[in-house]
């Protein structure tokens, strides 16, 4: 029997994403500056407020408050009518050193000996239902919402737009896991006042977004994906009514409250672990890339349709305590989930180190992964400037997205006889 499954994301300009970009950004400065950097740093936003709290030991010193205006208005909260402005607002930095207790069990005297940086379990999932191996009724709410982020700073065909938006998308399977259509689909923008009455303003809206937005999203989509979309889809278009009030002035965010919406969107699975703020000696982050690379160069490689990875450790120790490996049933190799973890494990080094080095995590790349999701985005390499009054202007080339090349498929097909 056909069933519904449903992904949501959330803009840039969500209060939540917010305080994920200003964590990110703050570590990449750390980064930038000195690679060695133990960061994680957490920021709650409010009206006319940003609280900077976490634990950091590094070699360098950074203007916090000015990296944090920068986003801010990069976002595009520029404007004192949003009462959240990155000019105007007041930043409090509450960080402090880490804890000795911690670095401890990280630290060493052989890089390769570092141990990991909490306890937990971490979850990479791909599917080969979309061409970047993401969950499609994800991958579907992330581009609405980065179209939408685009045309709002266009502001030429739809002019009202402010930063704040959700999107959520469901999408009805057949019963061999098959998309048939796109059923539901739900967009809440906040925008402008309208001298219009709110029964006007609101059909307009919807009209916008049905007319203008959605079409240039479907045009982004393959020839297979464009046929999900139907005259039969429900639209709920800013359903409480208007959404003027928005941004952290509407609603307090935090960083990493949206985990699924930075992973797959419910698909799969999630240790809990958030990302953004955390340096890659924190497994949470580092290890959930990894666990992602694997899943998707799996899929790439034919191993399965659709795969689950997970990785464990436990705080202060190298090995991981457990690798274990879904299919859903869909392998093509003729082998057990068990039998292919083994295989994982001989793969992939999923040691902390390891994974910062094979993904090229102690580099400047985190600002980029802190909206639309840190997972399905393409690879590229980059120049990025950093300044800062106490130590100058540096360029750093560095590669993004590097957990989501596919640059072990060959290596798995040999593995696997493939």
């Amino acid at each position: 029997m056909p069933y519904l499954f449903t992904s949501e994301s959330v803009s840039e300009g969500h209060p939540d994403k917010v305080a994920d970009q200003i964590s990110d950004a703050l570590l990449d400065n750390f980064l930038a500056f000195d690679p060695e950097s133990k960061v994680a740093c957490e920021t709650l936003v409010t009206t006319g407020q940003v609280v900077l709290a976490g634990e950091v030991k590094s070699d360098t010193y950074l203007d916090v408050q000015n990296i944090a205006r920068e986003v801010i208005n990069k976002i595009g909260y520029t404007k004192g009518e949003y009462q959240f402005s990155g000019d105007s607002c007041g930043v409090i930095s509450l960080i402090h050193e880490q804890s000795q207790d911690i670095s401890q069990g990280v630290d060493r005297g052989s890089k390769e000996e570092q141990g990991a940086g909490d306890q937990g379990m971490m979850f990479g999932y791909a599917t080969s239902e979309t061409e970047n191996y993401m969950p499609l009724a994800l991958d579907i709410s992330h581009k609405i919402l980065h179209t939408l982020a685009e045309m709002r700073r266009e502001n030429k065909e739809i002019d009202y737009l402010r930063p704040d938006a959700k999107a959520q998308v469901t999408i009805e399977y057949s019963d061999a896991n098959e998309p048939i259509r796109i059923d539901t689909i739900v967009v809440s923008t906040q925008h402008d006042a309208f001298d219009a009455d709110d029964e006007k303003m609101l059909a307009k809206i919807k009209s916008d977004i049905i007319s203008i937005l959605i079409p240039r999203v479907k045009a982004q989509l393959p020839a297979d994906t464009q046929k999900l979309f139907d005259d039969q889809i429900k639209y709920h278009i800013n359903p409480t009514g208007k959404f003027v009030i928005g941004g952290p002035h509407g609603d307090t965010g935090l960083t990493g409250r949206k985990i699924i919406v930075d992973t797959y969107g419910g698909k799969g699975a999630h240790g809990g672990g958030a990302f953004s703020g955390k340096d890659p000696s924190k497994v949470d982050r580092s290890a959930a890339y990894a666990a992602r690379h694997a899943a998707k160069n799996l899929v790439a490689a034919g191993v399965a349709t659709e795969i689950l990875v997970q990785v464990s450790y436990a705080i202060g120790v190298v090995e991981p305590t457990s690798i274990y490996v879904d299919t859903y049933g869909t392998s093509k190799v003729g082998l057990s989930d068990g039998d292919i973890a083994k295989k994982v494990a001989q793969l992939f080094d999923m040691r902390p180190f390891a994974i910062e080095d094979r993904l090229k995590l102690r580099n400047p790349i985190y600002l980029e992964t802190a909206a639309y999701g840190h997972m399905g985005k393409q690879p590229i390499t980059v120049t990025k400037v950093f300044e800062s009054p106490y130590n100058g202007r540096i360029e750093k080339e560095v590669e993004l997205f590097t957990w989501e090349k596919l640059d072990k498929v060959a290596e798995i097909k040999t593995a696997f006889n493939l």
